[in-house]
């Protein structure tokens, strides 16, 4: 990365990517136009844009970042995890939000795996970014910019605020960062972790703009549209599935540090958003809350709820509203868009995960590899233009081969192409030789009076097997 003498090399507008040139462009164009809204603030697309480059150029002269280094958020959501983000694009770095809700061993061991050279935390964060850094060594790296064995030093730490509340940095000089290819990596986000260790997905420039599209499709998004933000944007949900992709349309976003259902419902008359995304926690936390009942939803053209199985009692209170519940299927590795049921087709194929988005392919396969018919369950399999380019250090996983994610969930698909999950693989239940998905049963006992949560698993048995 080093300029023929030896400086840095300076952000030029010719190195500005494919991902970030609708930011510049809505900069450019409509540079009053609110982009975002955060603790009473309202941000432009220009003064984002202005943020944007001042973090990059930090990043570059106080900071040292060069393409390929990580960089690391710890913290609730905060609009300069947007800035950092895009910054990081700028640049070529890779961008890792770490989930707070974990403890600091699990943080450490993810941060020593992508090999983060920085962390940025809130105040919330601040002793837990510290225990990270002082336990984590940086890469060592050559003076060709190749990492190599052995410590580099430990991972610095600061403040979010910092990357805007210090003053200006110099600006580096010397050659320029040069063009940024679609296919520069820029978001690890790490998996949950529900069988085995956390594993790294790695995320694309080009990656990331085809998933907003696929958003776009999904919730036939346009520039008038206002999303509501509320879901952590360490999973890839609450950052890529309505917040970026809004963005990167012109839309507004008002972005809230956490969910609360208060929060929520205030903001409705408030902001004013027209679109939100939910999970069945978020979800049955509106609907228990005693605002609920008077709560005016007519501004939301719909809400979009993802995550895992919606029990349909929550389904049919909101389409009671008027309001469609649509669903987005996908995973860390997928972008995550990749099966939706949009909005208008919510309130005829309640519970349905939907239909692949136009840039995906989706197979179901048989136990025997093959794919199965109509009616038949079978693995999702997914290859897609937002798949993600690989996992970070894992290159030959099998989980991912030859272009395909293999999810490890179950579903069937109907004549019309509309496809329904009915589990997991390694949840299903073989009893007397007969294949029982533990969904199917869980969504019948919990439409049952009194029942508001559920979970079937299966237990050996000498004669049925299970």
């Amino acid at each position: 990365m080093s300029g023929a003498c030896g400086g840095r090399p300076h952000l030029d507008a010719a190195s500005v990517g494919a991902l970030l040139r609708p930011l510049h462009a809505l900069a450019d164009t409509q540079p009053q136009r609110p982009a975002l809204h955060f603790r009473g603030r309202t941000i432009g697309y220009a003064k984002l844009w202005s943020r944007i480059e001042r973090v990059a150029a930090h990043l570059l002269a106080d900071w040292g970042i060069a393409r390929g280094d990580r960089v690391a958020t710890l913290c609730l959501n905060h609009d300069l995890q947007l800035a950092l983000l895009f910054a990081c694009a700028r640049l070529g770095a890779i961008f890792v939000p770490l989930n707070y809700r974990l403890a600091v061993p699990e943080l450490a061991a993810i941060a020593s795996h992508a090999g983060v050279r920085a962390i940025f935390h809130d105040d919330a964060h601040a002793d837990a970014a510290a225990a990270v850094a002082v336990t984590v060594t940086v890469p060592r790296a050559s003076a060709e910019g190749v990492e190599g064995e052995g410590a580099g030093g430990t991972v610095r730490h600061a403040h979010i605020d910092r990357l805007i509340d210090s003053p200006a940095p110099p600006e580096p000089s010397d050659a320029p960062i040069g063009p940024m290819p679609d296919d520069t990596p820029l978001l690890l986000v790490y998996t949950s972790g529900t069988t085995g260790q956390p594993k790294g997905a790695l995320h694309t420039q080009a990656a990331l703009l085809a998933n907003a599209r696929a958003s776009w499709w999904a919730h036939a998004m346009r520039d008038s549209d206002h999303v509501l933000s509320t879901l952590p944007m360490f999973h890839v949900g609450g950052l890529c599935i309505q917040t970026v992709p809004a963005l990167l349309l012109g839309a507004q976003v008002t972005l809230h540090e956490r969910f609360a259902p208060d929060a929520w419902l205030q903001a409705l008359a408030d902001a004013r958003p027209t679109l939100s995304l939910m999970v069945p926690a978020t979800l049955r936390a509106v609907l228990e809350h005693p605002g609920w009942a008077d709560a005016d939803l007519s501004v939301l053209r719909g809400v979009m709820a993802g995550s895992s199985t919606i029990p349909r009692a929550y389904i049919d209170a909101f389409h009671a509203r008027g309001v469609p519940l649509g669903q987005v299927y996908g995973a860390t590795e997928t972008g995550p868009v990749s099966i939706v049921l949009r909005l208008h087709e919510a309130m005829a194929r309640p519970g349905y995960a939907g239909w692949p988005q136009p840039e995906a392919q989706v197979r179901l396969l048989g136990r025997d590899g093959n794919d199965v018919a109509d009616g038949e369950v079978g693995e999702i399999c997914i290859r897609a233009s937002n798949l993600m380019q690989g996992y970070w250090r894992e290159p030959c996983h099998p989980g991912f081969a030859d272009g395909w994610f293999r999810s490890g969930d179950l579903a069937h698909r109907d004549a019309d192409g509309c496809i329904e999950v009915v589990g997991r693989s390694k949840d299903m239940i073989i009893s007397g030789g007969e294949n029982i998905y533990p969904a199917e049963i869980e969504n019948a006992l919990v439409a049952l009076p009194g029942v508001a949560e559920c979970a079937v698993v299966g237990l050996p048995d000498p004669r049925w097997g299970e």
